[in-house]
């Protein structure tokens, strides 16, 4: 699929998609380097008292999560060859379980 393909509604599925990786890139971000995590995301997602002395580790899990959502998304939305296609798919899968990893590894 690409962006030249006659269903909107995927392309438009993809393009949420894009938009909320890059929005999990930046708020994971923000949390691992600032050491604090945004007051209402402690109020919605019910933080226990152990999840909140760890925002290093939560935020770049979920950094690195959103990226691997992000260059998942690109060989669909910009058109380019097959073999660029797998290996950032393969690079997807990489940062997914490096971000699994450094959420079950990084212990503080």
């Amino acid at each position: 699929m690409s962006l030249s393909d006659p269903d909107p509604v995927w392309i438009a599925v993809r393009l949420v998609i894009v938009v909320l990786s890059l929005a999990m890139i930046a708020l994971g971000v923000r949390v691992a380097v600032s050491g604090r995590f945004p007051s209402a995301w402690v109020r919605v997602a019910r933080l226990t008292a152990t999840q909140r002395s760890q925002p290093a580790r939560i935020g770049g899990s979920q950094a690195l999560l959103g990226a691997c959502l992000l260059v998942q998304q690109a060989p669909f939305l910009v058109p380019m060859p097959f073999l660029a296609g797998r290996t950032l798919f393969v690079a997807a899968l990489l940062l997914a379980v490096t971000g699994a990893g450094w959420f079950a590894l990084l212990r503080r």
